[in-house]
């Protein structure tokens, strides 16, 4: 039987910071997007910060207002990643199998070691505290899912171990949301099939979980039964599946053309990091979050896979328009999702496409090589960027961040 074990830092940006500053230790602290320019958000915060009632995503007044006390700092993205690198070396160290999953995250595959899961656990958890002063959470399982469920229980610096026995006692009284892959949003299709515990996803019939979620209700049904048999992968993370780029802006916004120079923008950075790594997508999905926080989503797939940012910019604006109420908006977001190589694309062109590809490849190729030599920014296809724009600020942490690792 595999031996699984899931790491997850405890309040990773907030950890990295108080093991910069030791004085920041036992003190409420958070870390927030851009405190002096709006009213900001929580992007993480300490236990202490917790025990106040703080939590992620809060608007930053409301924080201050439920803890005078409160330390802020702005997010320090290159400690952080240097901190994950040096996490992701320790685990390497100790068993080879290691998949990152996210900067603060991963699976290890444990099961050739000699020495007992929980003390290989508590020396990976030493190790991290001592040498890099960052605490964590370790679930053993026998499987990813219920390793990474176990990881969750016992936080901050807990060890636990869930074994697929245990599923019924342990999990299936728990409602469905609290079920690692469920969001509301399932849980909300999940409710109607009069699915409301993980124990009722457990017995339900696969076949009406498939019709109703697709592939994925017959997967989380698995789960739910303790279920997973995806194995630990170390090249997981250079398996592209998306690329994205989202920005909040700097006050709340709905002034259209800003926001319409902003998706072109947006569109132009997904569409330069897919041509950087040879890749093309298929999808095209917008977000959308207004002042109130409220989320809207839109997607189209498109006829071929394509890496051109003004097919990207066209299909994100058609998005927008179909999904934007007027309202101000805080953040905005391009991703292109189904993402294959370059190399692999097999288009089935009309006489159209094709002429259209075969013209714009060469002015691409000028373009790339023209801002590699002269920097970003230097030249464009005649887009003109409100100064508004340039005030946005980056909020998301692309999950290519190990690529270092994999050169």
């Amino acid at each position: 039987m595999a031996v699984i074990l899931h790491v997850d830092m405890n309040s990773f940006y907030a950890s990295v910071e108080q093991a910069k500053n030791p004085a920041l230790l036992g003190k409420p602290l958070a870390i927030a997007g851009n405190p002096s320019e709006r009213r900001g958000i929580i992007i993480t915060c300490s236990y202490e910060a917790r025990a106040h009632g703080i939590y992620t995503t809060m608007p930053l007044f409301e924080a201050r207002k439920l803890c005078r006390e409160l330390v802020v700092l702005p997010p320090n993205f290159a400690m952080y990643r240097a901190a994950s690198k040096a996490m992701f070396t320790i685990l390497r160290e100790v068993s080879p199998l290691v998949e990152p999953v996210s900067i603060d995250e991963g699976y290890m595959d444990i099961t050739a070691l000699p020495q007992h899961p929980l003390a290989v656990a508590e020396h990976i958890q030493q190790r991290l505290l001592q040498e890099l002063k960052l605490p964590c959470s370790i679930g053993i399982a026998p499987n990813k899912f219920l390793a990474k469920t176990a990881s969750d229980m016992k936080k901050p610096r807990g060890i636990t171990v869930l074994r697929k026995r245990e599923v019924a006692d342990k999990l299936w009284h728990l409602p469905v949301l609290a079920m690692h892959g469920v969001g509301k949003s399932t849980a909300a299709k999940l409710q109607k099939l009069g699915i409301t515990t993980i124990g009722d996803l457990a017995k339900h019939d696969s076949y009406a979980l498939k019709l109703a979620l697709g592939k994925n209700g017959v997967r989380l049904g698995e789960r739910a039964n303790g279920i997973d048999e995806r194995a630990v992968d170390p090249l997981a993370i250079y398996d592209t599946k998306s690329v994205g780029n989202s920005k909040t802006l700097a006050r709340d916004e709905d002034d259209s053309e800003v926001l319409y120079a902003l998706l072109r923008k947006l569109s132009k950075q997904v569409a330069e990091r897919l041509y950087a790594k040879r890749l093309a997508g298929t999808t095209v999905v917008v977000h959308i979050r207004d002042k109130d926080w409220h989320t809207v989503t839109r997607s189209k797939t498109l006829q071929n896979a394509t890496a051109d940012a003004r097919a990207i910019s066209e299909a994100a604006i058609d998005l927008f328009e179909a999904g934007w109420q007027g309202k101000p908006l805080r953040l905005l977001g391009v991703t292109m999702n189904n993402v294959v190589d370059e190399a692999d694309v097999v288009e089935q062109l009309s006489l159209f496409t094709y002429e259209k590809y075969a013209e714009e490849e060469p002015l691409t190729e000028v373009l790339a090589a023209i801002e590699q030599r002269f920097g970003k920014g230097s030249i464009q296809r005649g887009i003109e960027m409100p100064r508004e724009v340039s005030n946005a600020a980056a909020t998301s942490f692309s999950k290519d961040f190990l690529h270092d690792h994999k050169e």
